[in-house]
């Protein structure tokens, strides 16, 4: 790969490697098991909807199909960040079927599309990419979100979750012209997608995620970001704070799925985003006919919302499940239209002089300042003329040669 095609694939690279955002330390150590189901108000919601019929793709370091938490219910889909990891070893899956798990907490009667697009933190290609030695492994990384993405609709998923995102060390800023194109595929053809807001909101200077950079792809136009929240209802502290998130959904101290067999507690905007995820498939389930739009609309309105109505800390709010099960059948159409501007006359205090004023222009001036530049110009044109003419042949002198 030339040295142009590597600094292309650097920040896409960087995204895989630093993708998964699963791991910070719980807030709340004591977290009581399950207590999001009651937080979503799952079994009220689960009376409507569990998810029939909705595939939801889980973009992440791939699901371990047979894990009993998973009911059967995973179909294992392409591979695109490779790196040589296989089923079965502790560095394979370790993030993708812990979110697998908690998308069909929320869904259980959804079905999962597993896609692998980065690697587990224990996996030695991540640290080989981090020393960038390896070109090939660089270029096929480079792509394998929005290859990812694109693989996802056409298999037919409805819902995409990606537990994700390139906000760690903020090392760069993660956005990609392919990955954004590849966003905008999905929701043009009808895929809601979600993606976790980052866990680099802590403010302690300790902390070693404690950036609070732009996320990506939770940044990107189109995809709903999502934050985490603890058991008090508040925003988790690590959870990323910025104006792209949209909703919070519990995550902290998740009961998931553990690859290798059993279950973990797991804590970060992650799990968030993979419960969410659930949710969405349940409204999906309730009414196939929903449009991103829709949807969006739906989390947003049902949402139990910060003072103010919205914060860049939870977005719009807790996500409701049995609010948005409800609401989906009756979702109103999306009003998007121009609306007149009817505020104040000046966005600030006005001018805080007297207007100016000039007096009016005296045409005369205008027609003397004409008269005069035609002149001129005519001159002019007499002049290059005149020294145009061709000069008169001068003999040579007497007794020489004319010139050659």
């Amino acid at each position: 790969m030339t040295g142009r095609g590597l600094r292309a694939a650097l920040p896409a690279v960087l995204a895989a490697v630093l993708a998964v955002t699963g791991t910070a330390v719980p807030a709340w150590a004591d977290a009581p098991r399950d207590w999001e189901v009651a937080a979503l108000r799952l079994p009220e919601a689960h009376r409507t909807a569990q998810g029939d019929g909705v595939l939801v793709a889980v973009l992440d370091t791939g699901v371990v199909a047979r894990h009993p938490a998973l009911g059967g219910r995973v179909t294992t889909g392409r591979d695109f960040i490779g790196g040589g990891a296989r089923l079965g070893q502790s560095y394979w899956g370790e993030h993708g079927t812990a979110m697998a798990s908690d998308v069909l907490k929320v869904a259980p009667k959804a079905r999962i599309l597993s896609v692998r697009v980065i690697w587990d933190d224990d996996d030695p290609a991540r640290r080989r990419a981090l020393k960038m030695k390896q070109d090939a492994q660089a270029e096929k990384a480079a792509h394998a979100l929005a290859n990812g993405i694109r693989y996802a609709v056409g298999k037919g998923a409805k819902v995409i979750s990606m537990s994700l995102g390139t906000d760690e060390w903020a090392i760069l800023s993660g956005y990609e012209e392919d990955t954004a194109a590849a966003v905008d595929y999905a929701v043009s053809k009808g895929v809601t997608i979600l993606a976790s807001s980052g866990n680099g909101g802590s403010t302690d200077p300790l902390e070693k995620d404690a950036n609070n950079s732009v996320s990506y792809p939770a940044a990107y136009p189109g995809v709903i970001g999502v934050a985490a929240l603890g058991p008090d209802g508040r925003r988790a502290d690590f959870s990323q704070v910025h104006t792209y998130t949209t909703i919070a959904a519990p995550g902290v101290g998740i009961h998931s799925a553990r690859n290798l067999g059993g279950y973990a507690s797991v804590s970060g905007t992650s799990p968030a985003c993979a419960i969410a995820a659930g949710v969405v498939a349940l409204a999906l389930s309730r009414n196939p006919k929903l449009t991103p739009g829709q949807i969006r609309g739906i989390l947003t309105r049902t949402a139990r919302h910060p003072a103010g109505g919205y914060d860049p800390f939870v977005g719009f709010g807790q996500v409701d499940a049995a609010a948005v099960v409800a609401a989906a059948g009756s979702p109103g159409k999306p009003a998007v239209r121009a609306v007149p501007y009817k505020g104040k006359k000046y966005f600030g205090d006005g001018p805080t002089d007297a207007p100016m004023t000039h007096p009016p222009i005296d045409t005369g001036y205008l027609a003397i300042g004409g008269g005069a530049g035609a002149v001129g110009l005519l001159f002019l044109l007499v002049a290059f003329l005149f020294f145009r003419r061709p000069k008169a042949s001068v003999p040579p002198p007497e007794g020489l040669p004319p010139p050659s």
